[in-house]
């Protein structure tokens, strides 16, 4: 389907309701982690079946992604690995720049690994930044430890010659054996993840130059100069799709889209600039692997869910703002609209300041969740990333009362 047609398609919803590759004489410590205790002595390894089903060969993650009924609910975290875990900051002290801990296969897995050693999480993300295949592109990038990220704005025709179709093996190769090493440690019942940024959101950062508050610059480019935005995206768009395609043949099991700043838009202007390109992704990811699930996470997007869902995504990732329950009916909603058959599967959505609250309160919410939610398509996780004080003796308990729930038959 042409770009055109999906936005038409999308408007008419409204109208019914680095390649930075590490030196070669970067000397890096030895990270092994072979001894580590994989689970506590309080709780058994997790089962992938039940004697009243057979065996599948998928993780119980994979398995509610695919919207399957589950004997448990699967939970992991966004952002899991990183700056709320002790190890990961000491470790920082050897790997200053975020570019060394993402880009050097033995961090990355280490640092991919913390939170499931520490945590059992059913889901092992892959530690990465999802600016980083646009050096295969021909848009480089640096990330300033207190700004953030940091990109030469494009913000003219001239600006945009220099893009170009990625080829990951030779930009992000480093990605590919981080993956493959973390497929070779984690448990085959743990799913292993892989991420990728959604069209838009990566050209904030190219249009704006730098995060942004009001995403101002981009939106005049898309109100004043709309063709210079969809070339910019389409660009985008076909290079994350081999991205993502990239990540599976190297092992990922599940891919999340990012559209983290999509939320910041009108209804009328994501389905213009943001839903047609995320599903160029998603459709690839289809074609391809029709057995990899995806997931979509929009931050603030309580007003685009079913829009969400009518990209044909496997499963909706909600943020903290939206009820389970409504979330769910809401899903279901827009896959209908759209022609597409069978529930959605959702992802969520604990607020990650209930975390700074007592383990009763983190219980009684979490559990909440849980039962609205229900044991079939829900992977529990939270409904934004884990902040950086967040302790971790409750991301800990967090994690054990989702594995300890069991839902009423």
């Amino acid at each position: 389907m042409k770009i055109s047609s999906l936005a038409t398609y999308f408007l008419s919803l409204s109208a019914s309701a680095s390649a930075f590759a590490p030196s070669n004489n970067i000397q890096i410590q030895s990270l092994s982690s072979s001894n580590t205790q994989l689970y506590s002595t309080t709780e058994e390894a997790p089962s992938t079946s039940t004697p009243s089903s057979p065996p599948s060969k998928d993780p119980l993650l994979i398995r509610a992604a695919k919207g399957e009924k589950t004997e448990r609910t699967p939970v992991w975290m966004m952002r899991q690995a990183g700056r709320h875990i002790a190890e990961y900051r000491e470790l920082c002290k050897t790997y200053p720049t975020f570019r060394q801990r993402s880009e050097i296969p033995d961090v990355a897995v280490e640092v991919s690994l913390q939170p499931w050693r520490n945590y059992q999480t059913d889901g092992c993300i892959l530690f990465s930044d999802i600016l980083t295949p646009l050096p295969g592109m021909g848009v480089d990038f640096d990330i300033d430890e207190k700004v953030g990220p940091v990109v030469e704005p494009m913000r003219t025709w001239e600006s945009i010659e220099k893009m170009h179709l990625i080829d990951p093996s030779t930009a992000a190769p480093f990605v590919a054996e981080t993956l493959r090493t973390l497929r070779e440690e984690l448990t085959p019942e743990t799913a292993l993840l892989g991420f990728v940024g959604c069209p838009y959101t990566l050209a904030t950062y190219l249009v704006e130059g730098k995060t942004s508050k009001e995403y101002l610059e981009i939106k005049k480019m898309a109100f004043n100069e709309p063709k210079l935005l969809h070339a910019i995206l389409k660009n985008l768009a076909d290079s994350i799709a081999e991205y993502a395609l990239f990540q599976i043949e190297n092992g990922a099991q599940l891919i999340q889209i990012f559209d983290s700043w999509a939320g910041h838009l009108s209804a009328r202007d994501y389905d213009e600039f943001a839903a047609p390109y995320q599903k160029i992704i998603l459709d690839r990811i289809k074609e391809v692997h029709p057995e990899v699930p995806t997931v979509v996470y929009i931050k603030h997007s309580g007003s685009l869910i079913e829009r969400m869902a009518a990209t044909g995504v496997d499963v909706v990732s909600l943020d903290w703002t939206v009820d389970m329950a409504e979330g769910r009916e809401r899903i279901n909603k827009g896959r209908a609209m759209a022609g597409i058959d069978g529930p959605g599967g959702v992802q969520g959505n604990l607020d990650p300041g209930v975390l700074f609250g007592s383990q009763e309160t983190i219980k009684e919410r979490t559990e909440e969740i849980l039962k609205k939610a229900g044991n079939t398509g829900h992977v529990m996780n939270l409904g934004h990333g884990i902040e950086a004080a967040t302790s971790e003796e409750n991301a800990k308990f967090f994690i054990e009362t989702v594995r300890n729930y069991r839902h009423e038959e």
